[in-house]
């Protein structure tokens, strides 16, 4: 059974609506990983002694222009065909700091591989193009599907805001692709839940 989500709305959304705010997630355990091993910022409930049970990735100490794969295996996941980048262009603003993955090379693609399975993934998404994520289980069968229905560039006419807020939720996640079909797309504040 494949369950999927569309965005879809004559509104724009804002993250001011409560189905955008980020803490009705309720992540009570997050950890803020860094591509350098040892550095981490937690955010951890002090009343339990449990393991994080979300990891936000730093992309800060990456350099522009390094290619992303294997900087955060040891928070449990891989990129595939993923660049860091400061986006010159101001119609990929980051949604904070200065860095942001995008796919390359080949454009328009982006994957990210988990070695345990995850529940949820999210990030901030900016895209020339319809954009879908999708979630997969671990014989690539898919489980999820969130889709930004069009380009949401900054200083355009578009009805989405830049850094539009897309996940997907399922048990046992193994794999997500970013996919804009021929477009260019930025992504910020990658996050996974167990």
């Amino acid at each position: 059974m494949v369950k999927q989500a569309i965005l879809q709305s004559h509104k724009v959304p804002t993250f001011e609506d409560a189905k955008f705010a980020l803490d009705n997630f309720k992540i009570h355990n997050q950890v803020i990983a860094s591509a350098w091993q040892g550095q981490l910022e937690e955010v951890v409930d002090s009343t339990t002694d449990t393991v994080p049970t979300c990891i936000s990735l730093n992309l800060e100490d990456l350099k522009c222009f390094e290619v992303v794969e294997r900087q955060y295996e040891s928070w449990g996941v891989i990129f595939e065909n993923s660049l860091a980048i400061q986006p010159s262009n101001p119609a990929f603003p980051a949604h904070s700091g200065l860095t942001v993955l995008m796919g390359s090379p080949k454009s328009g693609l982006l994957e990210a591989s988990f070695l345990h399975p995850v529940n949820w993934v999210s990030a901030f998404v900016t895209s020339s193009q319809r954009l879908v994520l999708s979630a997969y289980d671990r014989d690539r069968q898919l489980l999820a599907q969130t889709v930004l229905p069009s380009a949401n560039l900054a200083n355009s006419d578009s009805a989405m805001p830049p850094n539009t807020l897309l996940s997907v939720a399922a048990n046992d996640i193994y794999s997500v692709t970013f996919c804009a079909f021929d477009g260019q797309f930025t992504l910020d504040k990658f996050r996974f839940c167990f």
